[in-house]
């Protein structure tokens, strides 16, 4: 066989398929989902509990595998994403297109099987949501992508709470809403800071589209609605001092760092610190916020 024609296999690994799911957002999704699960005002079997958590797993893994599917020329265009697995060629999108869509129908069907058809059937949606409407509908055709897009995040706690529960109550609409509401700043504060990548990918972020002024007015005015979201559910009776306490204490420190933003104006040349400086926290927020809603629940049930 003439040597010119030898292809070099694919090899990817184990590390490769963990890739695609996207474990830094899987984590903050497992997060979200079990603390949703504890603060229901139900106790729930650890098996039952676990099997939820999983699904929720399993579904965010393949979100976050088909999106890469989908998206294998923005990542290959984009420096934070070009070593990923398909764009760095290291697996072929057969592959991958196949380990997400197994991943999404087996974790519907248990969640369906093993837990209750509520929670299945809004893991379906979030699946779907994050993948059809968000990936393949907005990111490519709007700047508000991240917006309505900020939706896919959103669902964990509610599909936990409707895991133990079987029903969905104001309190895990509040959850939502609050991930919902949270999703826009915590992007546009990373967007900032990486919009060449995003140019250079074709990607009509906020900060491409309508330039950097723009994008920091809307970190602000998305943290209003935010903060709203965030302190409701302890006026409202939904939760005690504890979550209150941590609630309002937080979300300061959210709205300073984000009214920083807000008002800063750059140079040529200046370093994005208070924007990563943002981005940062509001990861830690998220969990600190979502912690305190379990042990406000668990402590004082």
């Amino acid at each position: 066989m003439n040597a010119a024609t030898v292809t070099t296999p694919i090899t990817a690994d184990w590390r490769d398929f963990l890739a695609l799911t996207k474990p830094r957002v899987l984590s903050l999704v497992v997060y979200t989902g079990l603390c949703g699960l504890l603060a229901a005002p139900v106790s729930v079997h650890p098996v039952i509990g676990f099997t939820a958590i999983l699904c929720i797993a399993l579904a965010a893994g393949a979100a976050g595998t088909l999106n890469q599917w989908y998206e294998v020329d923005l990542d290959s265009r984009m420096k934070r994403t070009a070593k990923r697995p398909l764009p760095a060629g290291r697996m072929d999108r057969d592959t991958a297109l196949q380990f997400g869509v197994g991943l999404a129908i087996f974790s519907v069907l248990l969640m369906g099987l093993t837990v209750n058809l509520v929670a299945a059937a809004i893991l379906a949606v979030s699946i779907l949501f994050y993948v059809l409407v968000y990936t393949v509908w907005l990111k490519r055709r709007t700047p508000q992508n991240i917006v309505i897009g900020g939706a896919a995040g959103a669902f964990p706690p509610m599909i936990g709470w409707a895991a133990a529960t079987g029903d969905v109550t104001l309190m895990p609409i509040l959850l939502f809403a609050i991930i919902f509401l949270w999703t826009p700043p915590h992007f546009w504060a990373l967007a900032l800071f990486v919009e060449t990548d995003y140019a250079n990918a074709g990607v009509p972020m906020l900060p491409v589209v309508a330039g950097e002024r723009v994008t920091r007015q809307h970190v602000g005015l998305y943290t209003i609605p935010m903060a709203a979201a965030v302190i409701a559910p302890w006026p409202l009776g939904l939760t005690d001092w504890i979550y209150g306490t941590v609630a309002v204490a937080t979300t300061a420190i959210f709205a300073v760092l984000a009214l920083i933003v807000t008002m800063r104006r750059t140079q040529p040349g200046d370093a994005m610190t208070p924007e990563k400086k943002l981005f940062k926290f509001s990861i830690l927020y998220l969990f600190i916020l979502f912690g305190a809603l379990v042990v406000d629940a668990q402590v004082l049930a």
